[in-house]
């Protein structure tokens, strides 16, 4: 906040016409004013001043010593925005001059607040003593990082087995983990992210991703924004269909659709964009106004929510949004589709009465996304975040989920809550370094609802605070890069079927054979495609292999006739079927997943190369 004070014998301002940013004024409000022996505050509120109270509290300290010393009568602040060009949006702005406003009232201070946005004129008649004008830059004295949010609170950890059975570990020494087999996914977490041992290598997956034509960096975008090719893009298609499966199917979501950009002078949205710190991208307009970026699709849905009329018989309540959204990582910690600045968060916020009902709703998410991990054929690790208070009232529906997942996990206990959150997990995948990455998530919410207003009707007719759930079935980037790493642990890589660009190859061994290759392809319901270039059967075999091609068939006159088809899999075992066993196999292997076309043209000399 800058600001120019000037004690002076009188004031007098006249408000003409209000801008397209005003605030509203009471019919019987005056548009004039007149002061005299009056210290007049010209303010500038600008887009750094996001912590109101501390940023008035700092300003009307500052204002009040001076009034005493130049021995003033009463305090005008004036909105006045030629102090600055880096100019706060207009509800920010208001904020800090109410708040600075209350301050000095709450002093015993006679003050007057001009209105914001209006066109207005002004006479002034300055004392002209050494202290009658002064210039000023108020800023917070409160500035909270990360790390200081967290110091105070002191934490725990322990290995938790499915029969309820704790291993308190200590980070620091390795030997604490021996309980664990050397191999297994929890152990390879804890190594990575707890003790800090990942070998910190290059993701294999980023070569693998450009060598495929599934994803490449985009050199005139900003760092951690990606191109997807065709086959890519198909990829990321069949994921985002298979999440809106778990979400509207399984879980029961409604869905909806909110923007991406946000207002970042609006009390709610800047208090959960400085939540995040430094993590948000924020973009000015041409009229100044500041816009952030969101960061998690809760900016609208709690926006929404606020707005809507709930009553106990809306709830549970399970609402899906398939959002973009963008966090501004910083430039070393890009790596890959793993961490990025631009992702795609299929989201589930589910809304419920009380901490009873948000348990439940908690668990039967846990079970959903238990079965989907395990379905994917990923390596991954559980681990709970929780608050002593609650892991000690809570502890047997934790191990109740252990028990369904069959396995262990890692229990970090807080001493305190450090979020809004009491509890919550995360699925992590292991990568072929070793790494670890986020996948799947669900909070319960204990603070949020109030805090921005989302309040349904109990049965006694009175408002309450609903439990959310925040859940996240996972970023699709994070799916496809864990997928990609799964597959290159693999002797042989592979993709599930159902996510294979190409899922079955047709090598006819000469030109007449490509009809027969067409009407093959034509008969079956699956990605099939055709090698038709010039190269030889063996180079075919070979190409369709380096792709990750499901299975391979060659087509010539001992198949055409016999009607055996030699389906090479990848295993490299070579089964023979017939047509209908074919069929029969792929429809196997697909049944309960999305389906989708082919993504490139069906004959491999039609299609373009993306990345020679």
């Amino acid at each position: 906040m800058r600001a120019l004070l000037i004690h002076a014998d009188k004031f007098e301002y006249k408000a003409r016409s209000a801008t397209r940013m005003a605030e509203e004024l009471p019919e019987e409000e005056p548009k004039k004013h007149k002061s005299k022996e009056v210290l007049v505050v010209f303010s500038t509120i600008e887009s750094k001043d996001v912590e109101v109270e501390s940023i008035a509290e700092s300003a009307s300290s500052d204002i009040l010593d001076v009034f005493r010393k130049v021995e003033a009568e009463r305090i005008v602040l004036y909105p006045y925005a030629h102090l600055s060009s880096d100019l706060a949006g207009p509800d920010l702005a208001v904020d800090v001059l109410k708040a600075t406003e209350k301050a000095i009232s709450d002093a015993g201070v006679e003050v007057y607040r001009a209105p914001f946005g209006w066109y207005k004129s002004f006479e002034i008649s300055c004392k002209g003593h050494p202290m009658s004008e002064l210039s000023r830059d108020y800023v917070s004295e409160k500035k909270t990082t990360r790390e200081e949010t967290v110091e105070k609170i002191s934490r725990r950890l322990l290995i938790v087995n499915p029969d309820g059975s704790e291993i308190p570990i200590d980070p620091e020494d390795p030997e604490s983990l021996s309980s664990l087999d050397d191999g297994s996914a929890l152990k390879k977490f804890i190594l990575s992210e707890e003790i800090g041992r990942s070998e910190g290598a290059e993701p294999p997956s980023i070569k693998a991703m450009q060598r495929l034509e599934l994803v490449d960096y985009e050199e005139a975008s900003d760092r951690g924004h990606f191109r997807m090719y065709p086959k890519g893009h198909l990829i990321f298609k069949l994921l985002e269909n298979w999440a809106e499966r778990i979400a509207v199917d399984r879980i029961g979501a409604i869905q909806i659709d909110t923007p991406i950009m946000y207002d970042w002078s609006q009390p709610d949205i800047r208090s959960q964009g400085m939540s995040f710190h430094e993590r948000h991208y924020t973009l000015k307009t041409e009229d100044k106004r500041e816009f952030v970026l969101r960061f998690a699709g809760d900016f609208g849905l709690f926006r929404m929510m606020k707005g809507a009329t709930l009553s106990y018989r809306n709830l549970p309540l399970r609402i899906y949004e398939f959002s973009k959204s963008f966090r501004f990582e910083q430039r070393g910690e890009l790596t890959g589709l793993k961490r990025l600045r631009a992702f795609h968060m299929p989201d589930v916020h589910c809304f419920v009465e009380d901490l009873d009902s948000g348990w439940s709703e908690y668990m039967h998410l846990y079970r959903h996304y238990s079965d989907l991990a395990n379905a994917t054929g990923v390596e991954y690790a559980v681990a709970f975040r929780v608050v002593e208070e609650y892991y000690e009232k809570y502890k047997h529906n934790i191990v109740e989920l252990l028990k369904y997942s069959d396995r262990p996990a890692l229990i970090e206990v807080l001493s305190e809550m450090k979020h809004y959150w009491a509890v919550k997990h995360e699925f992590n995948g292991i990568d072929a370094t070793g790494g670890a990455v986020q996948l799947s998530t669900v909070q319960l919410d204990v603070a949020d609802a109030e805090r921005y207003g989302i309040l349904y009707v109990d049965d006694s007719g009175g408002k309450k605070g609903c439990i959310i759930c925040h859940s996240s079935i996972g970023s699709i980037e994070r799916w496809m890069y864990v997928l990609i790493e799964e597959a290159l642990k693999m002797e042989k890589p592979s993709f599930p079927f159902w996510l294979s660009p190409t899922q079955v190859r047709l090598i006819p061994v000469g030109a007449a054979f490509v009809d027969d290759c067409k009407m093959l392809a034509d008969s079956m319901d699956a990605r099939i495609d055709i090698d038709d270039t010039d190269d030889s059967v063996g180079k075919k075999i070979r190409n369709a292999e380096r792709e990750w091609v499901n299975m391979i068939i060659v087509i010539g006159d001992k198949e055409k006739d016999s009607g055996q088809l030699p389906v090479r899999l990848r295993t490299g075992e070579v089964k023979m079927m017939t047509k209908e066993q074919l069929a029969s196999e792929i429809e196997t292997l697909s049944t309960g997943y999305p389906k989708a076309r082919l993504p490139l043209p069906v004959l491999l000399s039609k299609r373009p190369v993306f990345r020679g």
